[in-house]
């Protein structure tokens, strides 16, 4: 009789567990995910700054496993999970399983301040990569038709608020915006005197990065015009100000990039959390009273060599391989593994020609990295079209420094 094995959520995780499982006909696996399509959740920002359209960092789940007869795709909402019963409820369906893999990623933390939100967008779907790609460019069609200067400042200051790889990457793509694509496009005002600070509450930006690259980052960033505040405590945020300590700063375009917690579900998960709420494994990644259920990528709390993983793309990856490898080996009576993980390193870009990169005890900058970063980002790119599509589009972007998704797409609600 084949094994029932249910995952939930299609981010990289998932996806990567999902495709080692789907070469064993022994095995029935069932993908759960209230979106239709896997997104490349890293190139997300280029969406948002109008650089790649949303089809260019997405694909449908189905198209990915049209060909493994053996996987169901199920577009719908994890309500609760019965786990001595077996039984994922959803909003429309029951489903058993003989493994579980809990893979929901995570959502924006806001840290108690959840009004913020409303006024500080984040970055984590393709509906947030719209909602702030029509704020940015709108920020500069209201500027542009502002009837004081103090009202056209406040259109043309852009705030985001983290420094970590999404709050550096998204802060240089507007700069790059501002002083290359959008420079000259408008008759009234100059985008190139665009004000754009980056915020970070922490001692610098990039903490995770070599001292010596963060400092790089730091100059190619202000190169790009980006003002970098560090030691700097967001107390308040409005819809057309912010501050920051007891300073005062109008801004039409606050953007949120500070942190982030895990999925919801992981209240409904028996197991102890961290205070981000993610979920505590056995070294194998599985629940330690329920060894059916595996939990991995942004929403497990695993540790190694005394630190939690961070939450990126690889660590997701390589644990969503792990956690089908350990299911494999049960159905083969195998001893299950320990879950290592294995640093390849670490990249950030902050604009054309300049990015940062630590990989084991090699240290780049400028060209070199970012040329790393691009080659990096289109190999783990899901779809060979979608591979194509975007060097397309970055070799276009890098001849004549124009973007080409440059849509303001409002809602009329």
């Amino acid at each position: 009789m084949k094994k029932k094995v249910i995952i939930i959520g299609a981010g990289f995780a998932g996806l990567n567990a999902a495709k080692q499982l789907s070469k064993y006909k022994e095995i029935d696996v069932t993908i759960i995910d209230k979106k239709n399509h896997h997104l490349f959740q890293p190139l997300l920002y280029q969406v948002a700054t109008a650089g790649l359209n949303e089809s260019d960092i997405a694909y449908p789940i189905r198209s990915i496993f049209r060909k493994q007869k053996n996987v169901t795709v199920y577009k719908d909402t994890v309500e609760n999970i019965d786990f001595k019963e077996k039984v994922v409820i959803t909003k429309s369906k029951r489903l058993y399983y003989d493994y579980l893999i809990i893979a929901a990623g995570a959502e924006e933390n806001y840290f108690g301040n959840t009004e913020w939100k409303k006024f500080a967008p984040t970055l984590k779907t393709l509906k947030d990569a719209q909602i702030l790609r029509n704020k940015i460019l709108n920020a500069f069609e209201m500027a542009e038709k502002a009837t004081s200067d103090q009202e056209m400042k406040k259109y043309l200051t852009f705030i985001v608020i983290g420094g970590g790889p999404t709050g550096v990457e998204l802060a240089g793509a507007i700069g790059e915006m501002t002083r290359i694509t959008l420079a000259k496009d408008f008759r009234n005002i100059d985008p190139r005197l665009s004000r754009i600070l980056l915020i970070e509450a922490g001692k610098r930006i990039l903490p995770s990065f070599d001292e010596n690259l963060t400092s790089k980052a730091v100059k190619d960033l202000e190169s790009l015009g980006v003002q970098v505040w560090t030691n700097s405590l967001v107390t308040e945020i409005t819809d057309d100000s912010i501050k920051i300590g007891n300073e005062q700063i109008e801004a039409a375009t606050v953007i949120w990039a500070a942190g982030i917690k895990a999925n919801s579900l992981s209240s409904i998960i028996p197991s102890e959390k961290d205070k981000m709420g993610r979920v505590f494994t056995a070294n194998d990644l599985s629940l330690k009273n329920f060894p059916e259920v595996f939990v991995c990528g942004d929403l497990a709390h695993f540790i190694q060599n005394g630190e939690p993983l961070p939450g990126i793309a690889p660590v997701a990856m390589q644990q969503g391989k792990h956690v089908a490898k350990q299911i494999i080996n049960d159905l083969k009576n195998k001893k299950r593994e320990e879950f290592v993980y294995f640093d390849k390193g670490q990249l950030a870009t902050i604009g054309k020609s300049k990015a940062i990169a630590e990989i084991r005890n090699l240290k780049l900058s400028g060209f070199l990295a970012w040329i790393t970063w691009i080659f990096v980002h289109i190999l783990y790119l899901t779809g060979f079209k979608n591979r194509i599509f975007v060097t397309l589009q970055w070799a276009w972007s890098y001849i004549t420094f124009k973007k080409g998704a440059r849509l303001i797409i409002d809602d009329e609600k």
